[in-house]
């Protein structure tokens, strides 16, 4: 199995993981971190929720860097990222994951389809 086929498994909070799994959630957002360097388009993405067994796969469709969260809002649109929050909302929400210094390395716009 070649390393672009692997499927990726990354952490959700409850209330985006919800909104991934009905199919309202088409952007989700991530510092540009080592692990992420190879995320390609076609790369299967296994969402959990820590300490439970709910998962959800979802194929990548596009991933678009940004150099900073703020340029990703603009460049996505709200709504397509979490359509229950306001643009404000949802930076103080991101800022809240990701400080700082880990925004300083980019964000990555994953826009993301269901599978199955």
């Amino acid at each position: 199995m070649s390393s672009t086929s692997r499927i990726r498994e990354l952490n959700l909070y409850r209330q985006y993981f919800d909104l991934v799994a009905a199919g309202a959630k088409t952007i989700e957002v991530r510092v540009e971190n080592p692990h992420l360097a190879d995320l390609a388009v076609g790369a299967v993405i296994r969402f959990c929720i820590k300490g439970t067994d709910d998962t959800c796969e979802v194929e990548a469709r596009r991933v678009t860097e940004y150099p900073d969260v703020e340029a990703l809002l603009d460049g996505e649109g709200p709504f397509n990222i979490n359509p229950t929050a306001t643009r404000d909302e949802q930076l103080a929400r991101i800022r809240a994951i990701y400080p700082p210094e880990k925004e300083g390395l980019g964000a990555l716009a994953i826009e993301i389809g269901l599978l199955g």
